[in-house]
Formats: C-alpha cells, structure tokens, sequence
C-alpha cells in the first residue's frame, strides 16, 4: 500500500536566510555576537516576506566563543528581538556540525506538530574580540588560535603535552596518513588541495556574503610565503579556517501549510529533507585509524539514502572545508567528481570561518541557489571538533517523496557496528616503532616550532613521540616530501622532560 499524502502542516520549509558580514573598523562599535545574530534573524525574517520572528515557537542557538562573558546568549538575543518563544536551545559547544543537527532538530519539532515556526541562528566576532584585547593591552593581539587559548590554564593530558590541543594540530593527522593510504605523493596531495581551494575562492569570489573575496591560484595557496605562512604540516594559511571574521548568519523553518498560509511564493521555499548524524571517539587517540572516519562515511551515506537519492541525484554540495583532509575524505565517500565545487559560500578559508557556524551561513547560500534554479537537490555535510563529529542533510527546490517527519537522524549504531578495532594506547612505552601519521607545528615567523609523531610500536599500540625543532634532520624528513614518513620505522628514546623523542632510522 502507497504511502499516504503528508499533511502539509507536518512539511518542514525553510522560508527565510539572513546573513550579516561586520567590518567596522572602530572595535568598540562593532557588533558583538548577540548583535551580529539578532541582524542575521532580522534579515531572516525580512527575506521571508516578515512578521516570522514575533511568531517563533523555537529559538536554537549555535555556542560562540568570541565573547563568552555574554553566553547563554539564547535569552539576550530572544529580549533583544522583542520575542518569548517557548522552546530556547543553546548547543554546549560551538560544534562544526551544530547548525545541521539544529536545522534537523527544528524540522522534527515542525514535522511532529511541537512548533509552527522555528529559528536557527550563530554568530562569531573573533575579529573585534581580539581587537578589543589588543587596544586594552597596549597593541597586543596575542595568539590568534581561539580554539587553543581556549585549553590555557588547564593540566595537560597525554596528547597536550606532545602539541595535540587544537583541532590545527589534529586534522594534519588525518591529511597525512589519507594522503599515504591514497598512494599520492606529497606533491600530488598538495595539488588536490590547491585546485579545490581555488575552486572555493572563486566561489566566494562571487559570494557578496563571503569574507575574503579575492580570487586566489592554487600554486599561490599551497606555497608557504611570508603572507601565507605554513602553519601545522602540510597547511598553509590559505587551507585553514579563517576565524578572524566577524559573521553572523540564520534561517527560518515552517511548516508548508503556515508558509503558504502567510503567502509565501512557492519559488522561494526551499524543503528540508532527512539528516543523518553520527560521531567518532571524543579521544583522538582513541581512533580506528586517521586516513578514514566511519562517522563521517554513515553520515554521508546515511543521508543520501534516508531521502532515497544516489550522488547523480545531487546537484549541489556543501562538503565542510575546516582543513582540506575533510572535504577530500568527504568527497571520495560520496563519489563527488574532483572537478565540481565542494561549496557554495566559499570554504570556511574565503567564505569565513566563524567557528560553529558556517554551516548556517551554507544552509543561506544553500537556499538561494535552489530558489535561483541552479539546482534540484543538495547535499550539506559538517563537520565539528577533532573530525569527531558529522552531520549530513538534504535541502531541496521540491517535496521529497521519501521523507517523513519527525525522523531519527542518530545513526551512530551502524557507525560504530563499521569500525574496526581500536589500538591500544600506551603511554608508557619507549622503543622503536612504526609511523602511523605525524604533522609539524610552525611559529608565526615560518620557522618550525615542533613536530608529533603518531606510531604504533611491534604488539600494535599507539603512542605518541616528539621531534625537537632543532633536529632539522627529522622535521625535513618529515616535510620535505622525498620520502612518504608513514609507514616508515623509527626508535622512540625517553628525554630529560620524559617526552619520548623520535629518531627515524630511514635515511
């Protein structure tokens, strides 16, 4: 027996996007987050042909980090836009992913008949933030990596103390060991990701909403420059998420009977479809491995065939672009062509890397394509923490015959049902040892500041090793691209700091 219509009532549409860019130069009158996302709704709702926000049953905000005196921040921004909604969510991190669950979460609360109309919004103003430290201390920026401030004044852990705090030094992990397990060459890995960032800045080239609006080469993105600093092996500048922006952006889900009630163009709704969510260890250490994610592989394809489409359905993709490792993993997993763009804001290098919320700032730039006609349907995958967390969802210019709401987007089970057996990590052992990934951290003069080398030892246990700036030799072993290092053998001794150091016994 056919499946009987859905009520339209119980049809989750996304009627309204705003999204805000703050370049004011005087950090003092900049906006700050609260600020930034209260302008994002109120474009929102103006786009949605207005009178949306008064009528908000859902309020959900992605965590920001910029200014955290003001967080929770779901209450200031529901009395700064004058509005009372009864359901008030603020996620507990600023997760890559966030804005995806929270789009899917709202449209279960539509499809289950909880709310009629729901907002989704984030904002970060990292940029003003570190304006302001400087003026008040005397012209001093101090360290640009939010996400590292973030762990100061805390005990290190096991992988902290060998310079694994920040998602910058973890994602190298998994570019270097994916690169080996593709059999590229450091050479040909560079150059897949130069051309899907050119590709990306003429995206954002094109983007009035995207931060950085200049065309860039692929040769000029992956050599290190004075401008273009490297930053953790093989990442330049140019790779890496942009967070010094000040972006606020969000969107409005309803139900199709309330948009068409309200008069809504049927041109301009953009359907919502299933998602599909599931995340790996919160351990980094505890990983089956770092050339593959199967959370990232389950969201993926657990979105696609939750909506009951094949890639050749697909004529959009937003495929997170944090570091290049996870838009290449992403791409391989779904069989989306090298030549196609991976995004439509513009990567989170271009389009701005405002910490958790990209993807809403994807999800703007995703509708307005699909009302445009460039499109049928789309593809959005992100991506949060230390490539930890995936979440994937389907937008599309018409229904989709095979989604019913509310749904479980939690495919967690099949993901971990997937993965294979994760290595012991032994933190005590010393000895020789194979490599398994590594990466290299750089100062922001260019010049090395350390290496971390990730290896397993003869029984099959991971443990971590250092590699000192000063030993050249191996951080030019390890970078300059003569020799693959993963898979290669060295010896791991005990140092004066009871760091392990490594010494490769490859020429």
């Amino acid at each position: 027996m056919a499946d009987s219509p859905i009520e339209p009532a119980r049809i989750p549409v996304i009627v309204g996007v705003g999204q805000i860019n703050d370049r004011t130069p005087d950090p003092f009158a900049a906006l700050d987050p609260v600020a930034l996302m209260a302008e994002a709704l109120r474009s929102a709702d103006a786009d949605g042909g207005g009178g949306w926000l008064a009528a908000l049953d859902s309020l959900a905000v992605v965590d920001q980090i910029s200014f955290r005196a003001l967080n929770p921040v779901v209450d200031a921004l529901a009395v700064q836009l004058g509005i009372a909604p009864a359901h008030r969510f603020q996620t507990a991190m600023p997760m890559g992913d966030s804005p995806i669950r929270l789009l899917n979460e709202a449209a279960n609360r539509i499809g289950s008949g909880e709310a009629t109309v729901a907002a989704v919004v984030g904002a970060e103003a990292l940029r003003t933030a570190a304006r302001r430290a400087a003026a008040a201390a005397g012209g001093n920026e101090g360290d640009h990596n939010a996400m590292r401030v973030r762990h100061r004044g805390r005990a290190p852990d096991y992988r902290q103390r060998y310079g694994l705090t920040a998602p910058v030094d973890v994602y190298p992990l998994y570019e270097n060991a994916a690169r080996a397990a593709w059999g590229q060459t450091l050479a040909e890995g560079q150059a897949e990701t130069g051309e899907m960032w050119a590709a990306m800045s003429r995206v954002a080239a094109d983007n009035p909403h995207a931060w950085l609006r200049a065309e860039r080469a692929a040769a000029d993105i992956i050599q290190p420059t004075a401008d273009n600093r490297p930053i953790a092996f093989p990442y330049t500048k140019l790779m890496v998420a942009n967070s010094s922006v000040n972006q606020g952006a969000g969107f409005i889900v309803t139900s199709l009977a309330e948009a068409r009630a309200r008069g809504v163009p049927e041109n301009r709704l953009v359907y919502v479809g299933h998602g599909a969510a599931a995340h790996e260890s919160d351990d980094v250490l505890a990983r089956e491995n770092y050339e593959a994610s199967q959370g990232m592989r389950i969201s993926l394809e657990g979105a696609l065939s939750a909506n009951g489409l094949a890639i050749e359905d697909i004529d959009l993709v937003e495929l997170y672009s944090c570091f290049p490792c996870v838009p290449k993993m992403a791409r391989r997993i779904i069989g989306w062509p090298q030549d196609r763009p991976v995004s439509v804001v513009g990567g989170l290098t271009f389009g701005g890397g405002p910490i958790g919320n990209y993807m809403s700032h994807a999800v703007a730039a995703m509708v307005l394509r699909l009302r445009s006609g460039d499109g049928r349907n789309a593809l959005l995958f992100g991506n949060g923490g230390f490539a930890t967390h995936n979440h994937s969802i389907v937008l599309a210019s018409t229904p989709l015959s095979a989604v019913r709401f509310p749904h479980d987007f939690d495919c967690q089970s099949r993901a971990d049902a997937a993965r294979g057996p994760v290595p012991t990590v032994n933190e005590s052992y010393a000895g020789p040892g194979t490599i398994e990934s590594y990466t290299v951290m750089y100062a922001r003069t260019g010049a090395a500041s350390a290496g971390v080398v990730v290896a397993r030892n003869p029984a099959g246990d991971r443990f971590l090793a250092a590699v000192s700036a000063e030993d050249m030799a191996t951080i030019q072993f390890l970078s300059d691209g003569r020799v693959e290092p993963v898979g290669t053998s060295g010896i791991a001794r005990r140092g004066d700091d009871g760091l392990l150091i490594w010494m490769p016994t490859v020429a």
